[in-house]
């Protein structure tokens, strides 16, 4: 299946649209390059940066006081970004890959509108990453990695307009959309550290892709966090191919 660009990319490349925002941008550059350097088909990698959203108008609300992040809301722009064509995956830039994202395009079926990780999560925690607020409500972190048929009737609702005037609980719990419609992918395509477990000599358990929810090896708080160590190496190897590249 080809996937469609929208953006004027290479239209068989598998887009990703990853969350930014300017105080994780090393996050970021991590998780584009675990992405890129396992993936053994075309991947598009674009951050959704929510300055260059305002500047050409695209995004206009005010932000809240329980965003965590500046791309709180400007992930339900994704289909929008791909210009309503093809799939696309949002995910958030407190990720790191580990398998072949070749495995997740695999998982694709056109008869959903979205396909995504269905937790069952509520956070102990009051507060994450650097010092945030922790909120609890249904379908917590299903919205944190989304692959979205963007050309898919219902998903045309999320114009510009929608996501800068509808509520948390519209976009976050999917409210666009009805339960059918929603299609589940593997946990460990979203392994949330502190809440997901991997079982010994179950490698249905071992992740695909880590997601820091709770604040990462960035923060200096989280630098000694489960399974640190592999973003920590990747940091370094992602450092010195930029040094090589950068020559």
């Amino acid at each position: 299946m080809a996937v469609s660009n929208g953006n004027g990319g290479d239209a068989k490349a598998f887009k990703f649209f990853v969350g930014y925002d300017p105080r994780e941008d090393l996050a970021f550059q991590v998780c584009k390059f675990s992405i890129k350097k396992r993936s053994s088909i075309p991947v598009e990698v674009i951050p959704i940066k929510q300055c260059e959203l305002r500047e050409k108008g695209l995004y206009t609300r005010e932000r809240g006081k329980l965003e965590s992040t500046e791309f709180s809301f400007t992930r339900f722009l994704t289909p929008c970004l791909a210009n309503y064509q093809g799939w696309a995956v949002f995910v958030d830039c407190d990720f790191l890959y580990l398998g072949d994202v070749k495995e997740l395009f695999d998982l694709i079926d056109d008869k959903y509108a979205v396909m995504c990780v269905q937790h069952d999560y509520s956070p102990k925690e009051t507060t994450k990453m650097d010092g945030a607020v922790q909120t609890v409500y249904p379908r917590k972190n299903w919205s944190s990695m989304v692959l979205y048929n963007c050309g898919h009737p219902k998903n045309k609702v999320l114009t510009p307009e929608i996501v800068n005037k509808e509520s948390g609980a519209f976009l976050h719990r999917f409210q666009w959309l009805e339960d059918h419609e929603i299609g589940s992918v593997p946990f460990v395509w979203n392994f949330l550290v502190g809440h997901n477990k991997v079982v010994e000599n179950d490698k249905s358990t071992y992740p695909k892709a880590i997601h820091y929810t709770l604040g990462g090896p960035w923060f200096d708080a989280y630098k000694d966090c489960e399974f640190g160590d592999l973003w920590l190496k990747e940091a370094e190897e992602y450092k010195k191919a930029a040094e090589k590249n950068a020559v």
